[in-house]
């Protein structure tokens, strides 16, 4: 199923602050590789089909780069980011200027949310995460905005402090398939765990050795997940569930805490 991503070239990329647990100032970092990864990783993406737009980088924003952290796209609809962290905070009116620019019905967040690092949807659901980043006061503001049910779930493990490091939606149910998710269920609470497995009794199971190369920050069209190379166990576990892993090497970005799904921000028409 072809889709449309937006995507912003890590021009600018650099890892000058700590604001997660993969960050440290004090080691070096590549700029110049990291846009080379990201190049790779777009070709891959046009490469099966889907449609990438980009945004402008904007100096002093090395963070741009994660544009699944911009804001939310359902249904033509945008659901804006407001982020935790002052160093990101002006990525937020950026990816909004880009989305009304674009034509998106534009709804302004008035809580802490970081786009879909935190609100991924999963066929009927909006799993919607919290625990670090985004505030559970906005969940209520996607299920209105949205109008679908949204599902709370609990991140207990500060690496992964995002939804989108601790779980990858595999298939929305738009594809013929019955929606699915991998995921690691040490990162969340006992009852997002049972919650997890109500809803996905059949999703693949990764493990720590996964989630510690952000394997779990993939993208699917429901048949071909783009997921990093060196997630190896995860990619099998997929193999054996019918899907397609395509590994990439975004090693460079994951200095800053990201992979392939931070830096893809799904517009959803």
């Amino acid at each position: 199923m072809q889709k449309r991503f937006l995507m912003c070239r890590p021009t600018h990329f650099a890892v000058t602050y700590k604001i997660n647990p993969w960050m440290d100032p004090a080691a070096p970092y590549d700029t110049t590789l990291a846009i080379s990864q990201w190049e790779s990783l777009k070709a891959t993406y046009e490469n099966l089909g889907h449609q990438i737009e980009l945004i402008d980088p904007i100096p002093g924003l090395p963070d741009m780069v994660f544009a699944a952290n911009g804001g939310t796209v359902i249904d033509g609809r945008m659901f804006t980011a407001q982020f935790r962290h002052a160093e990101r905070a002006d990525e937020g009116p950026a990816y909004r200027d880009w989305a009304e620019r674009a034509g998106y019905e534009v709804h302004d967040a008035k809580h802490v949310n970081e786009g879909e690092g935190d609100i991924l949807l999963a066929g009927e659901y909006v799993l919607a995460g919290t625990g670090f980043r985004t505030a559970h006061a906005s969940h209520a503001e996607v299920q209105e905005i949205f109008g679908r049910p949204v599902i709370t779930l609990q991140l207990v493990d500060p690496r992964f402090y995002h939804l989108d490091t601790a779980l990858a939606v595999l298939s929305t149910g738009a594809d013929g398939k019955p929606a699915n998710i991998a995921y690691l269920p040490e990162a969340f609470s006992p009852g997002s765990q049972n919650v997890l497995r109500q809803l996905f009794p059949n999703a693949v199971i990764a493990n720590i050795e996964d989630a510690e190369v952000l394997g779990l920050n993939a993208v699917s069209d429901g048949e071909n997940v783009v997921l990093p190379v060196q997630a190896t166990h995860l990619a099998e576990e997929l193999r054996k569930a019918g899907y397609e892993p395509i590994g990439v090497d975004v090693s460079e970005l994951r200095l800053a805490g990201g992979g392939p799904k931070c830096c893809t921000l799904e517009l959803r028409s």
